[in-house]
């Protein structure tokens, strides 16, 4: 499986300290099915705790994710739980969107987008 995190995720994940390793644990829950929520359209809610806190003042991760298919998985956005409650149908709209879009991306699409730096791969080692 190869787990990616679009360019604003990144950005927020460096922000907020959290590690790859987290990510990838994340990842791994997300395909066994552990998930909070699945909104429909490959898209899937789940709790991420905060570094020395517990899951219920952490943070709500959207994943990008096509079951039964391990090839691909993507971290698009994510909010503290108390900052903001949800998403609205239009922001679950679209980032559903961009979820069937990069699950059923081409290789060679994926590539490109890496090259852009509009995707990064999340990687074993920090």
């Amino acid at each position: 499986m190869k787990v990616f995190k679009n360019k604003w995720f990144a950005r927020w994940a460096r922000t907020e300290n959290i590690l790859d390793s987290v990510l990838l644990q994340v990842a791994a829950e997300v395909v066994e099915g552990q998930v909070e929520t699945d909104l429909g359209g490959s898209l899937f809610k789940k709790r991420l705790a905060r570094e020395g806190s517990g899951k219920r003042s952490g943070y709500r991760v959207l994943i990008g994710y096509k079951k039964p298919n391990t090839e691909r998985i993507i971290f698009l956005y994510a909010f503290p739980k108390n900052v903001k409650a949800g998403i609205s149908d239009k922001e679950k709209e679209a980032l559903s969107l961009v979820a069937e879009s990069f699950i059923s991306a081409t290789d060679a699409q994926v590539g490109l987008l890496l090259k852009e730096a509009s995707v990064v791969e999340v990687k074993k080692h920090e």
